[in-house]
């Protein structure tokens, strides 16, 4: 089973974030990036045998990992929805979230799923299959103007208006479809040199617009507001600015804009206390063995 799991998703900062779930007998958590399975297990592994694991994750494929256990429940959905599908489970309060927002290993060696530049394949990259808008339907109908905000914004990418000028010029001659037609249009805007990073950057920002990411987390961190206990963890492991500002954000002021809203007093009004006021980051062990781990960034909060 090990071995299945690490060609999956090898966990990120596995040991760190389980122990900031400071998890209790008979406690109820919840895991919304279900994935390979790998924190999940490491939960129930670590949990006595009264406590509850409700696992989240829109992906048909991460359905397959399902744990066999009486204290598991896979709830197949998107985690934006944790409020509704808790409530649809008769949970009222958890006492502990944890979201790895790092997209599977599994995702990136999937040729079908085309979240890789290291593939040909369809310009799809849905994390679930089920849902409408792919990839190539965004290169092909959104405005250009739209196009460039969104490489601005998700991809941080200095030449955005240069990149949506040059895929709305192809695609009037023929639609974009694949990774390789994409690739094609937007290689020779990069210089060799910084070729990879660039179209590691132009993919993300596709992936994130495609699923909707930012306004999911959103959701989910207000959510998590609102279901975790007096004393209940958030346990948040991020992996680009953009991510990390929202969950830093929320930790700190109780919304995901960072706008700090204070008493009569002048205390800082909000929801959460931060557990790790340093952000936690992989060992050089962990990175050597995953280098994945390298970009992430584990942030831990406590209900007040």
């Amino acid at each position: 089973m090990q071995a299945e799991e690490q060609t999956y998703h090898i966990p990120v900062l596995l040991n760190e974030s389980i122990e900031g779930m400071n998890l209790q007998p008979g406690g109820i958590y919840v895991d919304v990036t279900f994935g390979g399975g790998g924190h999940s297990k490491e939960i129930l592994r670590k949990g006595d045998k009264t406590i509850r694991l409700y696992s989240f994750d829109q992906d048909e494929d991460a359905e397959k990992n399902a744990v066999n256990d009486e204290r598991f429940t896979f709830v197949r959905s998107n985690f934006r929805y944790l409020y509704n599908f808790l409530r649809y489970h008769g949970v009222e309060q958890v006492d502990g979230i944890l979201a790895d927002l790092g997209v599977s290993s599994h995702h990136f060696d999937d040729s079908e799923r085309g979240f890789s530049f290291r593939f040909d394949g369809k310009l799809d990259m849905r994390m679930n299959k089920r849902a409408g808008m792919t990839a190539a339907d965004v290169v092909n109908n959104y405005e250009e103007e739209r196009l460039a905000d969104i490489f601005y914004l998700y991809g941080e990418l200095k030449n955005s208006r240069k990149l949506a000028s040059a895929l709305v010029k192809a695609r009037n001659i023929q639609p974009i479809t694949t990774i390789g037609e994409f690739l094609n249009i937007v290689k020779p805007m990069f210089g060799r040199e910084r070729e990879k990073k660039e179209l590691a950057k132009v993919f993300q920002a596709l992936r994130i617009e495609v699923n909707q990411e930012m306004e999911a987390l959103k959701e989910m961190l207000q959510s998590a507001s609102e279901v975790l206990k007096p004393g209940g963890r958030l346990v948040v492991i991020t992996y680009h600015s953009l991510e990390d500002r929202m969950v830093k954000n929320m930790m700190k002021t109780g919304n995901v804009e960072g706008k700090a809203e204070q008493d009569f007093f002048g205390n800082l009004q909000t929801p959460f206390k931060t557990v790790n006021n340093k952000v936690i980051v992989a060992s050089d062990e962990e990175v050597a063995r995953n280098p994945r781990s390298r970009s992430a960034k584990l942030r831990i909060a406590e209900k007040k």
